[in-house]
């Protein structure tokens, strides 16, 4: 009696064990790889599914979410010897998870290898401030280098995003010492600019002062010279008035001349400095003998 119990319940335990092991509920966002008999057979979906229990057995569960690998820092010498320190993160999506289980023993440190890889490769092939300036460019290549080698494995690439990308230690060092050289140069030159256009201005102010003072004198010489022809005008005005009024040819010009004359010695009196005044005695002959005319003679 206590055989046949024990008999009945090893018969009910297995056939438990053998539905367990045939009934299969597939998560959503997973899916799951069978093989049968050692070789691929077919891979189950999210939801209820039934296997051959010991025949059919679950070679691996993948995730058919996005992943995110996190490429770690790496040093890359660029076209012109500098070296560059970047990271990345790569977003990939596994479409056929069978080959991404029997393509390649681990998808995730391969795919992060792949693309160390190339992103010193591509890098590589740039100058150093074309490197620092072209994330996107390199991602866009980074993305189309890797393309063939996941789709083999089974994966497909969404996104690669680069982190960071700086210049080592010893070049960022390099270069502040390169731009403040660059910016001493600068103000230098501006400075030079600055002294240069002072120097055209102040020649400029220079040449426009001679000019105008050369056009004022012009003007005073001018204004001298009309003045001189109307004073000469005058004069001749007025002989001609003392000749109609005294007649005689020299003596209007003996009675003119004798009027500054005149005013002359008058001015010398008041003048501080003179002491003594000496008037011709024959004042009328010293005039006629200042024109060459004979005593007597009109």
């Amino acid at each position: 009696m206590d055989v046949w119990l024990v008999i009945v319940g090893a018969i009910l335990a297995l056939v438990v064990v053998t539905i367990v092991n045939g009934v299969k509920i597939v998560p959503q966002g997973f899916e799951f790889v069978v093989m049968r008999l050692g070789k691929y057979h077919t891979t189950l979906m999210p939801g209820l599914n039934l296997i051959i229990p010991y025949i059919d057995t679950i070679a691996a569960k993948v995730t058919r979410k996005d992943i995110s690998l996190e490429i770690p820092s790496q040093e890359v010498i660029t076209r012109d010897n500098a070296v560059i320190i970047t990271n990345a993160i790569a977003f990939i999506n596994i479409h056929t998870p069978y080959k991404a289980i029997f393509g390649i023993d681990d998808y995730q440190h391969a795919t992060s290898n792949l693309i160390m890889t190339n992103l010193r490769a591509i890098v590589g092939q740039m100058d150093l401030d074309d490197a620092l300036s072209s994330r996107e460019q390199i991602k866009v290549k980074l993305v189309q280098a890797i393309a063939n080698e996941l789709e083999d494995w089974g994966l497909m690439v969404k996104s690669i995003e680069i982190q960071d990308i700086k210049p080592s230690v010893t070049m960022q060092a390099s270069m502040e010492r390169q731009a403040a050289a660059e910016r001493i140069r600068r103000a230098a030159i501006t400075e030079a600019e600055g002294e240069k256009q002072a120097a055209i201005l102040t020649a400029e102010g220079q040449k426009q002062r001679v000019i105008l003072d050369a056009e004022g004198s012009l003007e005073a010489s001018r204004k001298e010279a009309e003045a001189k022809i109307v004073l000469a005008n005058a004069t001749r005005d007025a002989l001609a008035l003392v000749q109609q009024g005294i007649g005689g040819e020299s003596l209007p010009a003996l009675y003119l001349l004798g009027e500054k004359y005149i005013a002359t010695l008058e001015h010398l009196a008041v003048s501080g400095n003179a002491k003594t005044i000496v008037l011709p005695a024959d004042l009328p002959a010293a005039l006629q003998g200042m024109f060459g005319l004979k005593a007597g003679k009109e």
